[in-house]
């Protein structure tokens, strides 16, 4: 509960220190604490120790989850082409490697001490190298205050899209491994959330392309349709291929909607970027915690199987929530 709590009181600050400075700063400042608060973690030798190593590493890592997107936002409107999903595919491609890396440690007998030292002066050293590229002068004139008052329906409606998606990827997170092994009776723990992550990330690469091409509009039918459609395969065929087949086309489904959902903020009329990805994310943080908590409920009183169907319902959805974001900009030219 730590890690969730701290991540969510860190949201209004990200989201001030963005509209304050221009992003780079609170970027690299927050970047450098956070690989600090991850190396000691592993150091942690009693409980409140530990504790405040979380507190530090999930609230660091939320200022600079917002201010990286912010710059990524700014850059996107420097091009006519689509680049924000590449950048989201690389952030999967770093999960991945994520769990590549760990999975060789422990097979070294590597202690987590060494482990989390190591991954922080990596990162650190990468991130020293890339501060310098950064944009600068990105901080918004106008739009760095929440206002209160009547709610701003843009910014809820991507909110909920943003709230489904994380619901699904929390979900597939917590409960595909154990779909595999109650479900389809095959015991491969990592196999299903693998699968779904490797689909997700491939697909990231080309979203930009087919964006391109079709418009976001379309794009986020055929996304809600292939999340409907992969699980519904792994519902009603609970076997080995099936199910494989079923979580890959839901990785391809969720692969866009996340990085569509981030840019289309930057088109908001009445918060900056920062502002808006701040408020964006709180929905995520809560669909993340949401979602494998209901799962786990239905699934005691339905059984695992029938509670996937939480996802269909989630990409079903989106598909009118979608088409009212962009009824919202066509009437606000």
């Amino acid at each position: 509960m730590v890690f969730p709590v701290s991540s969510l009181i860190g949201l209004p600050l990200s989201g001030w220190l963005v509209s304050r400075f221009e992003s780079r700063v609170p970027l690299g400042i927050s970047f450098g604490f956070y690989c600090i608060a991850m190396a000691s973690i592993g150091y942690s030798a009693s409980m409140p120790v530990l504790i405040l190593s979380i507190v530090g590493f999930a609230f660091t890592m939320r200022i600079f989850n917002i201010a990286i997107n912010t710059q990524s936002i700014m850059l996107q409107k420097q091009f006519d082409k689509k680049i924000n999903g590449a950048f989201h595919a690389l952030w999967s491609t770093g999960g991945l490697m994520g769990i590549l890396f760990t999975t060789f440690i422990l097979k070294l007998n590597i202690s987590i001490r060494w482990h989390l030292l190591m991954v922080a002066v990596l990162t650190l050293v990468s991130a020293a190298v890339t501060f310098p590229y950064l944009l600068r002068n990105d901080r918004s004139s106008t739009g760095n205050k929440i206002k209160f008052g009547k709610p701003d329906s843009y910014i809820i409606s991507l909110g909920l899209i943003v709230f489904l998606t994380a619901l699904c990827e929390g979900g597939m997170f917590d409960w595909s491994g154990v779909y595999f092994r109650e479900v389809v009776k095959q015991d491969v723990f990592t196999l299903g959330y693998l699968i779904f992550m490797v689909f997700m990330a491939l697909s990231r690469f080309y979203s930009d392309k087919l964006i391109d091409k079709i418009g976001m509009e379309k794009t986020y039918l055929i996304s809600a349709t292939c999340i409907m459609t992969g699980i519904g395969i792994a519902v009603v065929f609970p076997f080995f291929w099936p199910v494989l087949l079923g979580f890959s086309i839901t990785g391809i489904g969720v692969a866009s909607i996340i990085p569509m959902t981030y840019t289309l903020t930057g088109r908001s009329n009445k918060y900056s970027p920062g502002i808006a990805i701040s408020l964006i994310v709180s929905y995520s943080i809560v669909g993340m915690l949401v979602g494998p908590s209901v799962i786990g409920y239905v699934a005691h009183w339905l059984g695992l199987r029938y509670s996937f169907v939480l996802f269909i319902i989630s990409g079903l959805l989106m598909i009118p929530i979608s088409q009212q974001v962009f009824r919202i900009l066509d009437k606000s030219g």
